[in-house]
């Protein structure tokens, strides 16, 4: 393990921040803290035409919502600054300068249509994948076909060029992975990749290495798609001479449908891929983040629930799998269920008044919203469930759910009737859970039919609903007045 540990999270603020990036944010987190290490945020901007305004504060809400504090980035500054790609250009191009001197990359004046009229040739030649490398770059318009005279009219001219990297012909171009293990490319796959583009903005591959290494980054932790990219980066390191950090790909995370989970299977399969959709639908952090520390890790045991420190004491690269991860909602739904019954009902009650512009809710007594939230809170996968499924704490029934109007049978009203009257000389004290089932358990017995005969016609009138949480201590809650009012209505409505 080299001795300074610094990783860095890299996203490109041309979108909201994926669910996939915060898993690869997380894992570079944990690594850093379980080694004392530092976790930086770089803003790799560099693709202007792609530029999303209000991505970058995206990214900074969302890493804060997940409880990943960054050590140095943007708004948080470090020795190795600035930290946004955008105004770091002229050290981009001092390094293209000194690639191009050393003969590790060279100046290309080809256009846009020449480049596809060599494309098109390559083709029409049998070549079904077409690139700029060692053998098309002889007959393309480039420093190294060029005379120097005329290399240099054009760059005084101000001709447009880009700075392309000179990959060798025959080439083995082999590394180590810590995921991975011994990985290799032929170079003769690979592209002259673009360095600097033609606006004067560097590619990811020139600034991810010249950012990495001159933020001494020790390990770059990284998504599985950017391994077919590494070989390039090995050339780059090569040529500045620098020592390249250790790197370690991150399996994909993969839809329940089968595939990489794309924005198209996403919703085909019902997933929100953005962060912020986590954030707006009420998920607790903590329990996304102990789903997706799991996305392709575990610690080796049964445990399945840790805090965020528990993650950063147990996280090692060495555990992470090679394999695709598939995304479970319904395993992020049971995360969700068990951090929200570990929270008090106060705070739970706080929170639901942040979240809801119900007046009724809003102006409840707060052991009333307390109550309620006890009785919910283990039938519910998420805190906005609550205001939904309790919505009958707060409202009399105006509607009736279909399906549990199905139990509503021929003699349903003489029954509920029958407890209506078994109740209404109960005083308020004794308005209690148990003297409520008492009272149904008589009903039933006098009239010799089964507990559900009356029990689902009684939740009915009284809840509007087929389910829900422990009816008599519903009632309890709601007040005799509240629940005389509510059998009487559904009586009217629905004998």
């Amino acid at each position: 393990m080299k001795g300074n540990i610094r990783v860095r999270f890299a996203p490109s603020p041309t979108g909201f921040l994926h669910i996939g990036g915060l898993r690869t944010a997380l894992y570079n987190y944990l690594f850093a803290k379980h080694h004392n290490g530092k976790f930086i945020l770089r803003i790799e901007d560099t693709d202007q035409n792609r530029y999303v305004e209000e991505a970058e504060q995206d990214i900074l809400d969302s890493l804060e919502w997940a409880g990943i504090e960054i050590d140095e980035g943007p708004h948080k500054k470090g020795d190795y600054g600035p930290y946004r790609q955008s105004e770091r250009k002229e050290i981009y191009h001092m390094y293209a300068d000194e690639l191009i001197k050393s003969g590790a990359a060279y100046y290309a004046f080809d256009t846009t249509e020449e480049l596809d009229q060599m494309r098109e040739r390559l083709v029409k030649s049998g070549n079904p994948s077409p690139k700029y490398d060692s053998i098309t770059r002889q007959s393309m318009i480039n420093s190294l076909t060029l005379p120097s005279e005329e290399v240099e009219r054009r760059l005084e001219a101000g001709d447009e060029y880009v700075v392309r990297l000179k990959v060798p012909r025959r080439e083995t171009i082999r590394f180590d992975d810590i995921i991975r293990g011994h990985v290799s490319f032929e170079s003769k796959g690979l592209d002259d990749q673009v360095l600097l583009k033609s606006d004067g903005m560097p590619t990811y591959h020139l600034a991810n290495v010249v950012d990495d290494h001159s933020m001494e980054i020790s390990h770059v932790i990284r998504g599985e798609e950017w391994l077919s990219s590494t070989p390039k980066h090995v050339l780059l390191y090569e040529a500045f001479g620098w020592e390249m950090p250790q790197m370690a790909h991150l399996p994909l995370i993969m839809s329940p449908s089968g595939g990489k989970l794309s924005k198209r299977k996403a919703e085909s399969d019902g997933i929100s891929i953005n962060t912020k959709d986590y954030m707006k639908n009420h998920y607790e952090p903590e329990a996304l983040i102990n789903f997706l520390a799991y996305l392709g890790w575990s610690p080796g045991d049964d445990s399945e629930i840790h805090t965020m420190e528990s993650l950063c004491n147990l996280f090692t690269l060495d555990r992470v799998s090679k394999g695709g991860a598939v995304f479970n909602h319904k395993k992020l739904l049971w995360y969700n269920e068990n951090y929200l019954r570990e929270e008090s009902d106060q705070d739970i009650a706080a929170r639901v008044k942040k979240i809801t512009d119900d007046p009724s809710i809003l102006e409840a007594d707060d052991q009333f919203l307390e109550n309620a939230v006890h009785l919910l809170k283990d039938r519910v996968s998420k805190i906005d469930e609550l205001i939904t499924m309790g919505s009958f704490f707060f409202h009399d029934p105006k509607e009736y759910d279909e399906n549990a109007l199905k139990k509503w049978k021929a003699d349903s009203s003489e029954l509920v009737s029958l407890y209506r009257k078994n109740i209404e000389s109960l005083s308020t004290e004794v308005f209690k859970a148990d003297t409520l089932k008492t009272h149904l358990e008589e009903v039933i017995n006098q009239q010799e039919v089964g507990f559900g005969k009356l029990m689902m016609p009684l939740r009915i009138a009284v809840t509007g609903l087929g389910f829900g949480p422990d009816l008599f201590t519903s009632m309890e809650l709601l007040g005799k007045e509240t629940v005389l009012r509510r059998i009487d209505s559904a009586l009217k409505k629905l004998d």
